[in-house]
């Protein structure tokens, strides 16, 4: 597979206006990515599938990462998708997109259209980190029940004290509950107990 290096110069000339730059993930990882605009990403992944020389054709993973805002950097979340070609038996091409935390703002093109295997993972990313994907052929939640309202993948997330906001509630939830005097069934006092001696 080609560098990194030459993989964004060719990205940059094939896919006019995109804003693509060379970002190191974390140390153990080892792994240089493709920070790409969101206004370009869905090109940039395009290409990165259909050109002959990449064939990107499998996207194996779509996550999302919650980075806190710090002295004078405003905070982010990014979503990271790890590409392959299993036609070159290459990969992988790691592209990242950033949105703002601000759930109103924090949002990103799919690239469900692109990789049909986004979708289940557009959905988690949506659903625990609130990043809405634009152009998502379903996007609902896909691990919290409808009625939750939050997204607890969030650093900033704070757990409900009550009860009724777990739905197979056990240890911690049920001693959170008790301290803040929440709602607590009559049957999980016992369980309560049985979290205590442990």
């Amino acid at each position: 597979m080609e560098s990194i290096e030459k993989i964004q110069e060719t990205l940059l000339a094939a896919v006019p206006g995109a804003q693509i730059e060379i970002v190191n993930s974390t140390p153990a990882a080892r792994q240089p990515a493709l920070l790409v605009d969101r206004d370009h990403v869905y090109g940039v992944a395009k290409f990165l599938k259909e050109d002959p020389r990449f064939q990107m054709d499998f996207c194996s993973c779509v996550t999302g990462v919650d980075y806190l805002s710090k002295a004078d950097k405003p905070g982010f979340i990014e979503v990271v998708y790890h590409l392959y070609s299993v036609a070159q038996k290459q990969g992988p091409v790691v592209l990242k997109v950033r949105a703002p935390r601000e759930l109103d703002q924090c949002h990103v093109p799919s690239l469900t259209p692109v990789w049909r295997g986004c979708e289940f993972q557009e959905r988690e990313a949506y659903d625990l980190y609130g990043v809405s994907f634009d152009g998502h052929p379903d996007l609902r939640r896909i691990l919290m029940w409808d009625e939750f309202t939050d997204h607890p993948m969030r650093k900033d997330y704070v757990p409900p004290l009550d009860y009724e906001w777990e739905p197979t509630p056990h240890d911690s939830t049920l001693q959170r509950a008790a301290q803040a005097k929440g709602i607590m069934p009559p049957s999980a006092a016992a369980e309560l107990e049985k979290a205590k001696k442990k």
